[in-house]
């Protein structure tokens, strides 16, 4: 045998061998199963884990963009009219909110943390400075105290009215953005304050919420399985809510939005507990999506998350009392808030009813800039940009006893929106991009050895052909002609016979001998 026909032979060996177990890998995935059963056992909540660090201190800088609705009618409105609003802002802060007091439970299946937010100013993301810009907008404090006399006395509401008038205090009120946000001495919880002690007598939209936290929360580390990875198991040590009229609109469900299980896939609903919500919403797939080179899916919360009960029945545990509904786009939290009807929305009504969009001039919702998102990395689960955008509302309406609002018609009236961004830092997007190619490299091993057999197999074609040529080549020169010349019948001697094409190399004897 030739070295020809061993290469042959050799290579159609090794070519079929990496046929077989390749396609055989492919089909049988082992080695997609040995990584997913890697990342589940890895990405876990517990101290040797990898992500537990970033878990405990995230490293993406948090910004909160504060944007301000300055009304610029309120007499117009007082008169029965419609307000007309004109947004300012954003009012940026850096957010940082390290896990605190962290302890495992049970054996390592459970962690206990607090996390304190702190909020820090900057000025060359802000629009102005919050100290010196000054705002028109409800003094909530004001529709607080007709809130809580409602169901007072008509007598009462006119006293307390008259007395308000004559402190010069009004529905409408001029503050610093600063004292807006961070707090001041309200004149009238002041008074409020001297009778219940319990009553606060200042008043900010994040009066008190600087370096304090929302609540003790206790997670699932992921240990027993990776789908409740990062899940609340109970927040201010309850398992579910009181405040809302059905058990399942009452419950704690999903993590509070810093992480996910591993391996997301599309079609499934992710949960996610916002506690200045008091409820849980449920984000749905919108899309995939490129973060600074990393693939990722979109998720953002469906239409029917803040839709009325009348076309979402399982939204009808959210109306307290029971039974009275606000419209779609919209949700009343003052059940879990003493004091003023407060409402949450998306920025400027999106996804809202028109008729809270029409109610006030002045607003103009759009996805791009009012949607609220999460951008997952779905193999490692891990968030990598973040959009959480929300809207602070309050109710205003008529109520006796009070003359100033004899004329209004009932509103739900914008005071501000925030939208809190976190994108991924370079750091962290090169070594998750390196993470990526590892695991991508690993998981399509057996697509290579099945594409280096394809190779192999091309190449066994080509020395199979060349060498089917070589030997027909070698067949056809077996035999040498002695001269080409044409024989002519004239010149044969007489006592030979005539030829007949090529003379072959043998006497003439020997050709009479045969």
């Amino acid at each position: 045998m030739t070295r020809r026909s061993c290469a042959i032979y050799a290579t159609g060996i090794v070519c079929a061998h990496l046929l077989i177990v390749g396609i055989a890998l492919v089909v049988a995935q082992v080695f997609q199963t040995m990584i997913h059963s890697r990342l589940k056992k890895e990405i876990t909540l517990t101290e040797k884990s990898q992500v537990f660090e970033s878990w405990k201190n995230p490293p993406p800088p948090v910004y909160m963009e504060y944007y301000f609705f300055n009304v610029t009618n309120p007499e117009v409105f007082l008169a029965g009219g419609k307000a007309s609003v004109k947004q300012i802002g954003p009012y940026t802060y850096r957010e940082y909110r390290p896990r605190e007091n962290v302890t495992f439970l049970e054996n390592g299946t459970k962690v206990y943390a607090l996390n304190p937010k702190s909020f820090v100013f900057v000025p060359e993301k802000s629009a102005g400075d919050p100290q010196v810009d000054i705002i028109r907008t409800v003094n909530i404090p004001y529709v607080a105290v007709m809130n809580e006399l409602n169901s007072y006395s008509f007598l009462l509401r006119t006293f307390v009215s008259m007395y308000m008038n004559s402190l010069g205090i009004e529905m409408f009120m001029t503050r610093t953005v600063h004292e807006v946000l961070w707090g001041f001495k309200d004149p009238l919880l002041t008074k409020v304050h001297s009778m219940k002690p319990e009553v606060d007598e200042y008043f900010g939209l994040m009066w008190k919420k600087n370096g304090t936290h929302e609540g003790e929360f206790v997670f699932h580390t992921g240990e027993q399985n990776y789908l409740d990875y990062g899940k609340i198991d109970t927040w201010n040590g309850l398992r579910k809510m009181s405040w809302w009229s059905s058990n399942q609109s009452n419950m704690i469900n999903g993590t509070d939005g810093a992480v996910f299980h591993p391996l997301i896939n599309r079609n499934e609903l992710l949960y996610i507990f916002a506690a200045d919500l008091c409820r849980s919403i449920h984000l749905a797939y919108v899309k995939d999506v490129e973060v600074k080179g990393i693939q990722a899916y979109r998720f953002a919360p469906p239409s029917d998350v803040l839709m009325s009960p009348k076309n979402n029945p399982t939204n009808e545990g959210f109306c307290v009392p029971a039974g009275e509904c606000l419209g779609t786009g919209v949700l009343k939290v003052s059940v879990c808030r003493e004091g003023a009807p407060i409402v949450v929305s998306f920025p400027h009504f999106y996804q809202a009813d028109p008729e809270y969009i029409n109610a006030i001039d002045g607003l103009n919702p759009n996805k791009e800039e009012h949607e609220t998102y999460l951008d997952l990395q779905p193999t490692t689960g891990v968030p990598i940009r973040a959009c959480k955008r929300a809207q602070l509302n309050i109710i205003l309406k008529r109520v006796q006893g009070f003359p100033k609002t004899k004329n209004i018609s009932e509103t739900i009236f914008p005071i501000m929106f925030v939208n809190e961004t976190a994108t991924i830092d370079d750091d962290s997007a090169a070594q998750m991009r390196s993470l990526l190619l590892i695991v991508t490299l690993v998981s399509n091993f057996p697509v290579f050895i099945v594409g280096l057999g394809i190779i192999l197999l091309l190449v066994l074609i080509v020395l199979f052909c060349r060498n089917r040529q070589k030997k027909t080549a070698k067949d056809d020169t077996a035999y040498t002609p002695v001269s080409d010349k044409t024989d002519d019948v004239s010149e044969t001697p007489a006592n030979q016979p005539a030829k007949n094409g090529s003379y072959i190399a043998m006497s003439p004897v020997e050709a009479q001998k045969c």
